[in-house]
Parts: structure tokens; sequence; C-alpha cells
């Protein structure tokens, strides 16, 4: 079956190198709080808005870029991972494909759903943050959990 949406199965192994690492690493930055001087840049912004201060469009900011690294590692590596080629693609392997992206959108959608019911203020935009990634993470677990299952 020729399937063009999907990337050569070689950059999956490109896309773990990469993921396991940034996920780590980046979870520590944020638990730990660590944004070490060296990562303030001056970056460009679309919006701005200044606590207690007026809003801008468009405009220059300084900001520590460390964050923004390791979420742009995750998604890039993570499309590699969940998009990358079995080694023998076939029928079947594109059902457990869609049928897993499937489950990935009603879980991460079912937890956002509770999030908006019961999680407020500081804490939901916690979740907001994290849910920009946990359908692909969602995605890879169940993807390569039926593969492991069917082999």
């Amino acid at each position: 079956m020729k399937v063009n949406y999907l990337f050569p199965s070689k950059y999956k192994k490109i896309g773990w190198l990469i993921l396991i690492p940034s996920i780590i690493i980046g979870l520590g930055t944020l638990i730990l709080e660590y944004e070490p001087d060296f990562f303030n840049f001056n970056v460009p912004a679309i919006f701005i808005e200044k606590l207690f201060g007026k809003k801008q469009f468009i405009g220059i900011v300084k900001n520590n870029i460390l964050n923004e690294i390791f979420g742009i590692l995750v998604i890039m590596s993570s499309l590699l991972v969940a998009f990358s080629k079995e080694k023998s693609e076939d029928e079947y392997i594109s059902k457990i494909r869609l049928e897993s992206l499937v489950w990935a959108v009603y879980v991460n959608y079912g937890i956002l759903l509770f999030s908006f019911l019961f999680i407020f203020n500081f804490s939901f935009l916690w979740v907001m943050i994290f849910n920009m990634f946990t359908v692909l993470i969602f995605f890879i677990i169940r993807f390569n959990w039926q593969i492991f299952k069917l082999k």
C-alpha cells in the first residue's frame, strides 16, 4: 500500500533519539524552574500583554527561549515517531494507525473536558500547555502498544 503522508521509516529512530531526552530534560527544566541567562534573547512577538501595562499587537520582548526549544524538539520528534512508516507498512498497520489516532483524540479531549469542569485559574493554564503535546504522546503510546501486541 502506497502511503504518501508518512515519513520514511528511518526517521522513527531519529525521532526517538530526540524525543526521550527532550521530554526528560524539558520536564526537568519546568519542574526545577531552570532558566539559564544565556537563553535570554530579544524575540519577536505577535501579541504582547504586560502585567499592569499596555497591550501591543507586534513587537519585541525579552524572553528565555529554553522552554520554546524543548517544546519544538518534543513536537518535531513526536511527529517523526508518530508518522514514520513501519518497516512493513500494510493495510492492517494503517488501520491500527487510524484507530490509535482516533483513540488519542478521544482521550485527549476527555481529559480536556474533565479539566474544564474541575481545574481552574493558573492550574488550567498548565493543563492547556501540556494538552498541546498529549494527542501525539497518547497516539504514540497506543499505536506502539498495538504494534507490540500484534508481534
